[in-house]
């Protein structure tokens, strides 16, 4: 297949991403597996509505969205450590072989509403571990210019299957019973199988050891949360999904209180996916004349209306196009999300950041789908969605005090400027702890701009991986201040140095032009050694110093 590089690089009309042939093989595929899980989820939640408890329904999407919560930044951690393609491989493997034992398990007349939820639990396992590596490929597929495109292909293309799928499915169940539901999904995969199996990317190759499992994961959430453009999303993400997380999780019962059957189900879900599918086709020209805020606030606002509206309608008619307006809304919040923070990383931490994304929005829809469940049966569904409205509304007001950043003119490519320094003393890569300073000559005037500019330099240090982060004034030289902090290792001060972006190049100009002294500022590094005895066999305390000649450079 070609790869993004040398596909055409049209980007008119919505549909521009499909110009890329692996996007467009893996986009048409990925809409099937779309559909197949579409099916099975009316299969479960309808059958699950006939052998239990309004709580229980409710459970069957909190069961696919918990292990999302649970999973996902180990996945993301991995997504971003190891091949993305052969985790895809594996995830979507998995979930073939899962949904093929709960269609032989129903067809057997061995499922209980504890089975159902493992096997759906199990395949919502499949899902977390597919999720990170699959949006983080999507940056591998085309290039940057396109990857908002793409993300909202994606949503439009979920949604699409969202439209029809249930319907489908509906008549499946109505026809041939759950099992062929699930049998169907089963089939679904394969086709995805196929062209990833055949996909053959190309990796940059990796010059640094891999991290472990557990340091990517914690390097994952520190990144995040010292990067205020991702922790806004994150804020949003869970408060929205536990509103939003409503509609869907009781509209089961929406359409059984209404006198209907899965087919009229399956028309309440396609309802929802028209809306999103209009939502999506629309989300571009909406970016392009308004800012990424207003767009949420307003959806927002429209789902919250949506939801109120589904909880007290006793029409279907007037229930339908109200689940149309919330899926506009469903897809237009969480697509802004999801590019906002696509956009807001760079390419080494993307799936962690991402995983972190789906586990505060599908942890919201976890906990959501619970607490909906329990209102509904035993203060009612119009009260559960009524509440649920409230929840959405106070998303809404939570963006007048954290809105989404803009990220128009944001490049988080790496500046790739920072070779690694040459040293008297030899060292491995395990060596450590590495202590760094760095002295500047600032004017008094120019103090209170080097402690602004110092305070996005602590921040951008610790988020990629540095500790112990200060800033030191000489009090024989009150000209004289000193940037210090630590790496655990050798290795790990190599990995921080070679994560600046271009947008954190910025920093590094402004404390360079405060810079007054005759010569450039000079970077030392130092070794800790210990004072033991067995220190005397060991080297003594040393550092290097060296000019730090092109601002841009990390130190």
């Amino acid at each position: 297949m070609t790869a993004p590089e040398t596909a055409p690089r049209v980007r008119t009309g919505a549909l521009a991403p499909l110009n890329h042939p692996i996007f467009r093989a893996v986009w048409i595929t990925s809409l099937a597996t779309n559909f197949g899980g579409l099916i099975q989820s009316v299969g479960a939640a309808w059958m699950m509505s006939s052998i239990a408890s309004a709580q229980m329904v409710a459970l069957v999407q909190a069961s696919i969205t918990l292990p999302i919560m649970l999973l996902s930044l180990a996945a993301g951690a991995l997504a971003d450590t190891v091949d993305r393609r052969k985790i895809m491989l594996a995830a979507q493997t998995f979930m073939l072989l899962v949904s093929a034992g709960l269609s032989v398990m129903t067809y057997l007349g061995l499922i209980t509403p504890w089975v159902l939820l493992g096997f759906t639990f199990l395949i919502g396992c499949g899902v977390a571990f597919n999720g990170p590596a699959w949006q983080a490929s999507v940056g591998d597929m085309v290039p940057r210019e396109d990857l908002a495109g793409a993300v909202t292909l994606n949503s439009m293309g979920f949604n699409l299957a969202r439209s029809v799928g249930p319907a489908i499915g509906g008549m499946i169940v109505a026809a041939a019973g759950a099992a062929a539901a699930f049998a169907v999904n089963a089939a679904s995969y394969i086709g995805l199988l196929v062209v990833l199996f055949r996909w053959r990317p190309d990796r940059p190759k990796q010059a640094l050891p891999r991290e472990g499992l557990l340091a990517a994961m914690v390097g994952g959430v520190r990144y995040a949360f010292l990067s205020p453009r991702v922790t806004a999303v994150l804020l949003r993400a869970v408060v929205f999904g536990v509103g939003a997380s409503a509609v869907q999780a009781l509209m089961p019962l929406v359409a059984r209180e209404g006198g209907g059957g899965p087919l009229v189900f399956g028309l309440l879900l396609g309802a929802f996916g028209v809306g999103a599918v209009g939502g999506a086709l629309f989300v571009g020209k909406l970016r392009a004349r308004y800012e990424t805020e207003t767009i949420v606030r307003v959806a927002g606002l429209a789902f919250a209306v949506a939801a109120a509206t589904i909880g007290y309608s006793p029409w279907v008619a007037l229930t339908l196009p109200a689940l149309m307006i919330a899926g506009a809304g469903w897809v237009l919040v969480l697509s802004t999300f999801n590019v906002t923070v696509q956009m807001s990383v760079p390419r080494w931490v993307v799936a962690r950041a991402l995983a972190l994304y789906q586990m505060a929005a599908f942890g919201g829809m976890a906990g959501g789908s619970w607490l909906w469940g329990s209102l509904a049966q035993s203060q009612g569904l119009d009260t559960a969605l009524g509440l649920s409205s409230g929840v959405l509304l106070l998303a809404v007001l939570i963006g007048l005090r954290v809105p989404l950043p803009s990220t128009a003119n944001l490049n988080m490519d790496l500046l790739r400027r920072w070779t690694e320094p040459e040293t008297q003393l030899a060292i491995e890569p395990r060596s450590g702890p590495v202590v760094v300073s760095i002295a500047y000559r600032i004017r008094e005037e120019d103090i209170d701009d080097l402690l602004a500019v110092m305070d996005e330099r602590r921040r951008v240090r610790r988020r990629d991986g540095a500790r112990q982060w200060r800033l030191l004034r000489d009090l024989a030289e009150p000209d004289v201040w000193v940037e210090k902090y630590q790496t655990a290792t050798w290795l790990d001060y190599v990995r921080h140095n070679q994560r600046i972006t271009q947008a954190d190049a910025d920093i590094s100009r402004r404390i360079y032009a405060l810079h007054q002294g005759p010569d450039k500022p000079v970077v030392h590094r130092l070794i800790e050694r210990t004072t033991a005895p067995l220190a005397a066999n060991l080297h003594v305390d040393r550092h290097f110093g060296e000019p730090l000649t092109d601002p841009t450079r990390a130190s």
